[in-house]
């Protein structure tokens, strides 16, 4: 009970997990982190892109630049006529000067063909550090290799070579496979060498239109190799200072435009995350309100008609389907209360009832009626006993009234006669009775119990039957005192009933089952002296059934062998010529003696197997050697029957534990019934096999009469009487049940089968020697 108001008032407690979660982490600020990081990646790579894309276009057109203002100078008319300008200073200087007029152009260079310099003019000056010294200042131009290497080779394309000035104005050579770098080196100056000989018309490449020459890469141009070529050559130094602060102009307004657009696309995802997570944290509010105690809510105002305004829906009908369920726990709890109360109550008796002494029923009562009163608020209860022989009700136990009234009860047995009363409803027809007023039942109660009951202050009672498998012990009665009983009252009443009369049921079959057993006892003590007499009497009678056998054999052994003795003599002869009928009949005499003495030692066999008198005197010993002796031993009986008896060869068999001479009695009986039971003619073979495995199997198979299958389950019981085809041959029928007793004894087993006119084939097993623990 203290568990489940904990359960349901938990919801009272504010616990760690109704605590504020901090909003700088909250779902908005992570979807426009995430959202910032996605925009300025992918607008910072556009803008990389599209500047880089510019850096090159604007590299790409100063490269072309110089190109064209190359080869338009070399290719003029005036140089490639015998170089006329090459010797006409003033021409010179004009052409230069005119290429000095171009913005991006730094310095121009025009050299004879033996490397004199015919003209040269430069933009920049360079400061060249030399020691402690001042700084000397020189005109910017490139070094002179270059022009010697150009006036060997003689080039139709320009030969691009790009230098970097450091901030002391020194040069710095790249190569053209390092363009890659520049944009690491902005704020540096950048210059490019555009150098092309002058070569003679005759080795010159056809005239070409203006601002129209197709460049070529450096590595494909054609050297033309003539004699002396080359009358000279024109170099070219253009800036990408003007360049470069044009990129510079493009950055920024690229970068201002990126900026606006993360800027807005940050605002945007703001807004958009506003709307999705104010009405969860208006959710997240609403049900730390729960969780911290509070029924109902204040109902949220759906902001959108999305899905999360579908979800804030959910949610206050979620709200009040609580509130309503709380108010319906609510209600039901003190209801739930006093049906758990009562179901402690009636555990609280059934423990009792089940730990309760079954001979001591009136303790047993007064424990189940002293918890009705303490837990249950009953005022006075009682237990009346039906007795079916006198055909009343009796008090058994009362609680709640005063000494006197108790007696006064005691002394009063209700008749149970079917008039419709109360006590003929609850003993006859094992129905409950609940009276709400006591004075409007006095026609249907016994008058000296209304009586009883008017001193005692009943106003209003209940009362049940003890009824336990269809079978009425009594009943049980109960009232509040000045408080009317009602219906529940009577449910828990008819629980706790149940349990008082299975535990009056127990209690009268165990005292049944007491006075049985004791009866039971009487007539075991008395069946066993009975029984020791009678095994006393059977030992006797079996040592006496023993003593005759003995006796017997004995008495019977003198006289045969007299028989056998005379009838032998006279068949040999000794007493004079027989005929042919007195020798036919003494040889009937000569084979039934015989038969008569195997019946004898088999009985005498039987009899010492019978009472356990037989001991083994085990050893190793081989089984195909006693078998060939014991077959030896039988070749004259099967040669005097014309049978066939062979004794199969193992070498290698192992040799088995066992007693020599009951292995030679178990051969004997079972080989001798194999050529009995065998016609002239027939065949009795002996063979051996290891199955199981720690085993030695003997088989002895004959081609004889055979034996019906519905008699092979008897074929070792002894007298068994077991009909066979060859009824001449047949004896006490002892020897096969001798044999299975042998061969257990051994630790084997025995089995027979067999065909009707095919045969027989008898099985038994013997351990190996050292295979198992000695048999018994």
């Amino acid at each position: 009970m203290d568990q489940f108001t904990r359960n349901i008032t938990l919801k009272e407690r504010p616990t760690s997990e109704s605590r504020p979660i901090g909003r700088f982490f909250g779902l908005r600020m992570k979807f426009v982190v995430l959202f910032s990081m996605i925009l300025i990646m992918t607008c910072s790579s556009l803008s990389w892109y599209f500047i880089e894309t510019r850096r090159q276009a604007l590299t790409d057109n100063l490269e072309e630049l110089g190109t064209i203002l190359l080869t338009n100078t070399v290719r003029n008319e005036h140089f490639r006529v015998a170089g006329v300008v090459l010797e006409d200073r003033v021409t010179l200087e004009q052409f230069i000067q005119s290429l000095m007029a171009i913005d991006h152009v730094v310095y121009v260079v025009i050299a004879a063909s033996d490397g004199r310099i015919l003209g040269q003019q430069s933009k920049r000056i360079r400061r060249s550090p030399n020691g402690f010294s001042p700084a000397t200042e020189q005109p910017l131009y490139l070094n002179d290799h270059i022009s010697q290497s150009l006036l060997q080779a003689p080039l139709t394309t320009p030969l691009i070579t790009q230098v970097v000035l450091s901030s002391e104005e020194t040069l710095v050579a790249q190569d053209e496979s390092s363009d890659w770098l520049l944009p690491f080196l902005i704020g540096k100056e950048t210059l490019f060498d555009f150098a092309m000989p002058i070569l003679r018309e005759s080795q010159a490449a056809p005239p070409r239109p203006q601002l129209s020459v197709e460049l070529e890469e450096k590595t494909g141009s054609a050297l033309l190799r003539t004699t002396s070529p080359v009358i000279g050559l024109v170099r070219i130094g253009i800036t990408d200072v003007q360049a470069k602060e044009a990129l510079l102009v493009i950055v920024r307004n690229v970068s201002i435009l990126t900026m606006l657009i993360i800027m807005g696309g940050i605002l945007g995802a703001h807004l958009l995350t506003s709307r999705i997570t104010t009405p969860l944290r208006s959710l997240a509010n609403a049900a730390r309100q729960l969780a911290m105690g509070n029924d109902a809510p204040v109902p949220l105002a759906p902001f959108t008609n999305d899905e999360v305004g579908e979800l804030t829906h959910a949610f206050n009908v979620m709200t009040q389907s609580l509130h309503d369920r709380n108010q319906a726990i609510t209600m039901n709890l003190e209801t739930i209360r006093r049906q758990v109360k009562h179901l402690t109550t009636a555990h609280q008796a059934s423990a009792a009832i089940a730990g309760a002494n079954m001979l001591d029923m009136n303790q047993l009562l007064d424990t189940v009626l002293a918890l009705l009163v303490d837990n249950l608020g009953f005022s006075r209860m009682t237990v009346f006993l039906h007795h079916p022989d006198r055909n009343c009700a009796s008090l058994a136990r009362i609680i709640g009234v005063s000494s006197e009234i108790t007696e006064a009860i005691r002394r009063i047995d209700i008749p149970v006669v079917d008039n419709g009363g109360i006590t003929a409803e609850l003993l006859l027809h094992g129905k409950p009775v609940l009276i709400q007023d006591v004075e409007t039942a006095t026609q249907r109660m016994y008058p000296p119990i209304l009586e009883m009951a008017r001193r005692s202050g009943v106003q209003s009672f209940i009362a049940v039957p003890l009824q336990s498998h269809s079978k009425i012990f009594g009943f049980l009665a109960g009232d509040r005192g000045s408080r009317q009983c009602n219906e529940e009252d009577l449910h828990i009443l008819l629980t706790i009933a149940g349990h008082v009369a299975a535990a009056i049921d127990n209690a009268e079959a165990y005292s049944d089952l007491t006075e049985l057993t004791q009866h039971l006892e009487e007539r075991i003590e008395q069946r066993t002296e009975e029984l020791s007499r009678a095994n006393t009497q059977l030992q006797e009678h079996d040592r006496r059934r023993s003593t005759f056998l003995s006796v017997v054999s004995h008495e019977l052994r003198t006289p045969m062998t007299a028989i056998r003795s005379f009838a032998e003599n006279m068949l040999d002869g000794v007493t004079g010529p027989l005929t042919e009928l007195q020798h036919t009949y003494l040889t009937r005499i000569q084979h039934n003696v015989a038969r008569l003495g195997r019946i004898i030692v088999q009985l005498l066999d039987w009899s010492r197997l019978d009472t356990e008198s037989v001991q083994l005197r085990l050893e190793e010993v081989c089984i195909h050697q006693i078998t060939t002796i014991t077959a030896d031993s039988l070749q004259m009986v099967a040669g005097e029957k014309t049978v066939t008896l062979t004794v199969a060869s193992a070498e290698s068999l192992p040799p088995v534990q066992g007693d020599r001479d009951k292995l030679e009695q178990i051969l004997w009986n079972l080989i001798g019934n194999a050529i009995k039971f065998t016609p002239a003619g027939g065949r009795v073979t002996v063979e051996f096999c290891m199955s199981p495995p720690g085993f030695v199997q003997t088989c002895i198979a004959d081609s004889g009469c055979g034996i019906e299958p519905s008699h092979l389950p008897n074929i070792f019981e002894e007298f068994s009487r077991v009909p066979s085809a060859m009824p001449t041959s047949q004896g006490a029928q002892l020897g096969l049940c001798i044999t299975k007793t042998l061969v257990t004894m051994h630790g084997g087993q025995i089995w027979v089968e067999s065909q009707p006119a095919v045969g027989s084939r008898f099985y038994f097993t013997l351990p190996l020697a050292g295979s198992q623990d000695e048999p018994s």
